[in-house]
């Protein structure tokens, strides 16, 4: 059989899917590339908004015009009450992202499923999940609700993975739904994993993937600072909003923007190189002019260089449905413009800062006569293909 996969949604998302066609490929099925080749297309998906379901629906349907049944996975099938399974040529809907149930409704027979990712496919970055689900309410979060309650991996196991995939990637990205939390239901937390990790690997780069900024603890700080080759000078700190007022109907209720700010400013002020993005929601319900002009200036005062916006969607499952105070779909888009554009002015202030500086680079890809290298504040720099010497891993003058 045939296997195409295709993935929706975050890094969690994309680890899971590398999980699920490692098990496919090692039950004896042939990974394709490419879905013309495929008889099956295995389908990661996203419920974070509307709009990465409809994407979801569409493909699926492009899929079932060109003759390919499908297999619909992950965070979207969880919450799915049959508009999924109606969808043409859906083989089955299986909720989560175990791999033994992908290959049951596949009619794959599989033995034992090795729990160690061995490699990433593409790229010399991996990612590296190390919990799962989420403890926190927000009433804006239907991933909650499908991925449950959270779950760490243990130790030993992540530093075998980790191991794993040094052997193919010269950087490795932490990532779960709330890894902040890592460690919250067992004995060692996230800041003593990350040490154990950076010993236990010392050659790559670790980097951490989209965490509460008040939940970076002292022992993950020092790393940040004493040991910049171990781990990445960034943070993806979702903030959401920066108006006290509108975290409490959003259910955040473990920071306010001061302690937000107060943390970063921390940080800012011992990272001579340092990345840092955040999640921002606009128009969420209720939300005044004067809240959204708050987070329009705390984004201005702190040193973002990059921010995802997203226009609030209401999802079924989730509780801010049912707030009151809808923002209308106009007042949405002008508040998401503008946000957008205030990320892009901090992006290009950033790296005009940045230009002819050195940065420490792994390669993520390679097309078009062109290296594509990520630097240490997740910075995208383009090399020529002539130039590169084919290390996973170089110091680069930033331009």
């Amino acid at each position: 059989m045939n296997v195409y996969f295709h993935t929706f949604g975050c890094k969690a998302n994309q680890y899971d899917t590398e999980r699920v066609r490692q098990a496919f490929a090692d039950a004896g099925a042939t990974v394709v590339d490419v879905a013309e080749h495929a008889e099956l297309a295995v389908v990661n998906s996203c419920t974070v908004t509307e709009e990465s379901e409809s994407k979801l629906r569409r493909y699926v349907r492009r899929q079932a015009r060109a003759g390919r049944d499908t297999i619909v996975m992950g965070c979207a099938a969880a919450l799915d009450r049959g508009a999924l399974a109606a969808l043409p040529r859906v083989r089955a809907v299986v909720g989560g992202a175990a791999a033994n149930e992908v290959l049951a409704a596949a009619g794959v027979p599989a033995s034992a499923i090795d729990p160690v990712l061995r490699r990433f496919s593409g790229g010399a970055r991996g990612w590296l999940k190390i919990q799962d689900g989420c403890d926190e309410h927000c009433t804006f979060c239907a991933t909650t609700i499908a991925r449950g309650a959270n779950r760490s991996r243990p130790v030993a196991e992540i530093v075998a993975e980790a191991r794993a995939l040094a052997e193919h990637h010269a950087e490795l990205v932490l990532t779960g739904v709330h890894i902040g939390t890592y460690g919250q239901d067992k004995s060692a937390l996230l800041g003593e994993l990350l040490e154990t990790l950076v010993n236990a690997v010392p050659h790559v780069r670790f980097r951490l993937s989209s965490i509460e900024a008040t939940e970076v603890d002292d022992r993950i700080a020092r790393l940040l600072v004493e040991a910049p080759r171990n781990v990445a000078a960034h943070l993806h700190a979702p903030l959401q909003s920066g108006s006290n007022r509108v975290l409490k109907r959003m259910g955040r209720h473990w920071y306010t923007a001061e302690s937000y700010r107060k943390r970063i400013e921390w940080f800012a002020a011992r990272l001579p190189i340092f990345g840092l993005g955040a999640d921002v929601i606009a128009g969420f319900p209720g939300e005044s002019a004067a809240d959204h002009a708050a987070t329009c200036a705390l984004l201005r005062e702190l040193p973002f260089t990059y921010l995802h916006v997203f226009p609030f969607s209401t999802r079924p499952d989730a509780a801010a449905a049912r707030l009151s105070d809808q923002q209308s779909a106009a007042t949405i888009r002008a508040r998401a413009r503008e946000l957008r554009t205030l990320g892009e002015e901090r992006a290009a202030a950033h790296r005009a800062a940045r230009t002819g500086g050195r940065g420490d680079g792994v390669v993520c890809g390679h097309q078009g006569g062109q290296v594509e290298v990520l630097t240490q504040d997740y910075l995208t720099v383009y090399l020529s293909s002539r130039a590169w010497d084919g290390r996973p891993r170089l110091d680069i003058t930033v331009s």
